[in-house]
């Protein structure tokens, strides 16, 4: 029987996205090994898959080397990018991962990524496409005295919402715009806050656009959600994605005041809250599976409406031998 492995790279703590590519496997009955890769010993993802292997920085020089070293032990159908920072590399490199292994590499084309990663060219490309996006206040020149506040600030290629900050009052400006590299201002936008789950076919088709409400959020990351099917968001998020061109999995950020709607990014990757779609019925694990089997995908609103998700952080115990522990032992150790 032909096996379908995956690699995920830069897995960290994303043991909920290996349970789904798992679960995902067996409910398909397909056979496929869930392989993940780390620059840590420890990351949680690790020990939750059925292979780990241990990747250098993507700094490294042979980091692209190691990454097709790997998928020719392993026997690797597709390879899944999880950060920010991996993406140009995979991009630029895709044709060769895929010639000398035969792995796909799921990354969007090059100048797709290119326009996600920088958030000037991202707001460029929204207003010459006609998007809603916070209006952009250039910084070069600025005077802080002359500033209607708030005001938001982040970094030109940031991620994970690291040095984002409302401005309140000139102090701050003043503050942030000294502390932050090549910074971004722009308007205080309101409304609600959406993260929307795009799945998007290996010839460009859209298969799944699942918005969800950002109930809360800790870190940068949603820690409590809700599955919301508004035909606003879907229809625009639709037309956005038609015109970037990304492939795979997609998340949007985006504000929605009233009827209005606004864009904050565009990930070109599995979002770390994708596993609530997943569970809801949008499963781009699944997706991804059938385009291994060569299988026809239709577009579909097929995941259920309303669902909330309460993420939490769990443990994993690890015992002197380097192996994750099960049973009383690591419940024991676990309450610590």
């Amino acid at each position: 029987m032909k096996r379908y492995n995956v690699l995920l790279l830069s897995a960290g703590r994303r043991v909920e996205l290996v349970q789904s590519f798992k679960q995902a496997a067996e409910r398909l009955g397909i056979a496929s090994t869930i392989i993940a890769g780390d620059v840590s010993e420890y990351a949680p993802a690790l020990f939750m898959a059925d292979r780990a292997v241990q990747l250098p920085r993507i700094s490294h020089p042979d980091y692209i080397g190691r990454i097709m070293a790997v998928c020719r032990e392993e026997d690797v159908s597709l390879v899944i990018p999880t950060i920010d920072t991996d993406l140009l590399l995979l991009a630029e490199n895709k044709q060769m991962i895929e010639l000398e292994t035969g792995a796909i590499v799921l990354i969007s084309p090059v100048e797709s990524i290119k326009i996600c990663r920088d958030k000037i060219r991202f707001q460029r490309f929204l207003e010459d496409h006609g998007f809603g996006a916070p209006r952009m206040i250039e910084v070069e020149g600025l005077d802080p005295t002359q500033m209607q506040f708030p005001l938001f600030i982040k970094p030109k290629s940031g991620s994970a919402s690291i040095h984002t900050f409302k401005v309140n009052n000139e102090g701050e400006l003043r503050t942030y715009l000294n502390v932050i590299k090549d910074p971004i201002l722009q308007e205080f936008i309101t409304g609600e806050e959406y993260t929307v789950d795009v799945f998007v076919d290996f010839n460009g088709k859209i298969i799944s656009v699942c918005p969800r409400l950002r109930m809360e959020t800790r870190g940068g990351e949603v820690s409590k959600g809700k599955i919301t099917k508004d035909r606003v968001i879907i229809e625009d998020v639709k037309r956005l994605v038609a015109a970037l061109g990304g492939i795979g999995h997609l998340t949007v950020q985006l504000k929605k005041d009233g009827q209005d709607i606004k864009y904050i990014e565009v990930n070109p990757r599995f979002g770390g809250g994708a596993p609530m779609s997943i569970q809801s019925g949008a499963d781009s694990c699944e997706y991804l599976y059938a385009q291994l089997l060569d299988q026809e995908l239709t577009y579909h609103e097929d995941y259920e409406d309303g669902l909330i998700f309460l993420r939490f952080d769990s443990s994993i115990c690890i015992g002197p031998d380097g192996k994750r522990m099960d049973g009383p032992a690591a419940e024991v150790e676990s309450r610590v």
